[in-house]
């Protein structure tokens, strides 16, 4: 009798990339895709048995090279909460540098993994089902991460009106008006 098990579905490829940091499982499984529409529904509705998305498990496992190969494509949600806890994509980056530093590692990817979900725009304001943002999970050994998620607060909050002071052209204080 021929073995009729077709192998894993994209599903289970997806998620197994994303706990692996596997790129290249994970760009074979987006080439099946027809689009970037697809890829876009794709990745924003595969979920596991838990709700988490692909960038929930990729930040929950620190897998960088995955998340940013996420990130690139068009159309993905970058903060949507998962169902168990409300967590976001950034809410699962903090508790995995958490974790690191509990363990008694360094953590350098791990901080990495919260700064490019930074910089790919995820709101650091957004709240669980615990009414917890990111920066409420930090731990208090985490510094930097905490610093990187208010200032990314504080510029979110501001929209955008935060004034940098390198770029003061003349140096002078003051107005320009007289």
């Amino acid at each position: 009798m021929a073995d009729s098990d077709p192998g894993a579905s994209p599903r289970e490829l997806l998620i197994e990339s994303c706990r692996r940091n596997n790129t290249s499982l994970l760009s074979d499984t987006l080439k099946t895709l027809k689009n970037p529409s697809a890829i876009a529904t794709f990745l924003n509705t595969t979920t596991d048995a838990l709700g988490a998305s692909a960038l929930h498990i990729a930040a929950s496992y620190g897998s960088y090279e995955v998340l940013d190969l996420i990130l690139d494509q068009e159309g993905v949600e970058i903060d949507h909460p998962e169902k168990r806890d409300g967590d976001t994509p950034l809410h699962k980056s903090v508790r995995y540098c958490n974790g690191l530093v509990e363990r008694g590692e360094k953590g350098g990817e791990a901080k990495a993994v919260v700064e490019i979900l930074l910089d790919a725009g995820c709101d650091p304001r957004i709240r669980n089902k615990a009414k917890l943002r990111p920066v409420d999970l930090v731990d208090g050994r985490l510094g930097e991460v905490r610093g990187w998620l208010q200032k990314a607060e504080m510029a979110m909050t501001a929209g955008g009106d935060v004034v940098d002071e390198d770029e003061d052209d003349d140096g002078r204080p003051g107005s320009e008006s007289d």
